[in-house]
């Protein structure tokens, strides 16, 4: 069993999300503890009620609100009764057994996975201590449930491999099939709280492959000298499409000023990440003598890693960046080593996979800066355009109807030139 805690400062949010699974049918509540009636009678409101009654009795706490995930090997198919006695018993050990919490069992993956929320507010207004609770409660807790209950073991598999069974499934934002607004919240919800990213481009290589983007619009414009950020559904050919919403708006209030707090903690989060990444892109290198961009990009998402390069309009190469869905980090190629790099990846490619180009050193730190706001670079360039921007159109072309006769110029006689002073 691997148990992931994130805490927050919104549990309506954190409501939200599992109410709208329980919705689209995606998830089921099984338990409801401390909320004095059955789970068919409790309302959404009734949920929430419940939970902010508690958070509103100290208002300087900050930090209110825990989300709790439980992951199970594939291999064990646990019943409802079964997994209700687990989640019991990890929130007793923990010292959230007189908490209220909820329970919902989710059906968006292969494996049987649990979310629970719930409130470190306790009724006399004092604070749970969240501080190392995972290191020091969870730890312990996860342990001893898997010898009870009789558990694949993280440590008898290898904890990433078990961290790693498979990657919770974000559902793709679809326009038309959910309501905008909460289709956008449910995924930017559960990609800024479980991916590590240390930019907006970075985070856009993520909610891209959730069909959604972050957008600062042009640097000339009074939303982007404000630091505002709207977020918009995406097409099947990466085009906004449907109305866009302020993240001021969106539950959990992922604005800029808000993700920016969390870009420099993440690269330190990320590093022992990084050297499990370059194994694993290294190995599907070694499974071939010569391999194409194609095959590499296919081979990586079997190993759960999404490579996207960046490149400008016309086509040029500045950079690339590696989204791992495994351990739900991002790196730029750079950062991993200078042989992870765009330039350096792609020379590792078949000679004739494709025609490379590369911007100068000095050059890329533009398209970097615009990068934040230009998410344009993760769509392929128009092959025709492409080309055009490599050659140079000739200098001479020929007139349609055959070739024109000069004109001689006629030589000016300079002694007639009365401006001339001899």
């Amino acid at each position: 069993m691997v148990a992931k805690m994130i805490t927050g400062k919104n549990i309506r949010g954190l409501l939200l999300y599992n109410e709208n699974k329980v919705e689209a049918h995606q998830a089921e509540l099984i338990m409801a503890s401390r909320f004095g009636g059955d789970i068919e009678d409790l309302s959404f409101k009734n949920k929430l009620a419940r939970f902010e009654n508690l958070t509103m009795l100290n208002s300087r706490v900050k930090t209110n609100a825990l989300h709790i995930m439980l992951n199970f090997d594939t291999s064990e198919k646990i019943g409802t009764a079964k997994l209700q006695q687990i989640a019991a018993d990890y929130m007793e050990k923990i010292g959230f057994g007189d908490q209220p919490y909820l329970v919902y069992q989710h059906k968006d993956a292969s494996h049987d996975h649990l979310h629970i929320v719930t409130t470190n507010m306790q009724a006399d207004s004092k604070r749970i201590n969240l501080h190392n609770i995972g290191r020091l409660l969870s730890e312990p807790a996860r342990k001893a449930i898997e010898i009870a209950y009789g558990l694949v073991k993280a440590e008898g598999k290898g904890l990433k491999e078990a961290l790693g069974i498979k990657p919770i499934d974000i559902a793709k934002a679809i326009y038309g099939k959910t309501p905008t607004k909460r289709a956008i919240t449910n995924v930017v919800s559960e990609v800024t709280n479980t991916y590590k990213f240390s930019s907006i481009a970075e985070l856009n290589a993520v909610l891209r492959q959730f069909n959604v983007v972050a957008d600062r619009g042009r640097e000339d414009t009074l939303m982007y000298e404000k630091k505002g950020l709207i977020y918009s559904i995406l097409d099947q050919k990466g085009h906004k499409i449907g109305i866009p919403f302020k993240a001021s708006s969106l539950n959990g209030k992922p604005t800029l000023k808000n993700l920016e707090a969390k870009f420099e903690r993440n690269k330190e989060k990320c590093k022992p990440f990084k050297d499990d990444l370059k194994k694993r892109i290294e190995k599907v290198f070694s499974r071939y003598t010569t391999i194409s961009k194609a095959t590499f990009l296919q081979e990586l998402q079997k190993q759960y890693i999404q490579a996207a390069f960046r490149q400008n309009e016309q086509g040029f190469i500045y950079g690339l960046t590696f989204i791992d869905n495994k351990y739900r980090t991002v790196f730029n190629g750079s950062d991993l080593g200078k042989d992870y790099s765009a330039k350096a990846i792609t020379e590792r490619f078949a000679p004739t996979d494709e025609l490379k180009t590369y911007l100068k050193p000095q050059q890329q730190t533009h398209y970097l800066r615009k990068a934040e706001q230009d998410t344009s670079y993760l769509r392929a360039p128009e092959p025709v355009k492409f080309l055009e921007a490599l050659f140079d159109k000739p200098d001479y072309e020929p007139p349609v109807n055959g070739p024109r006769k000069r004109r001689k110029k006629k030589r000016k006689d300079i002694s007639q030139d009365h401006h001339l002073t001899l």
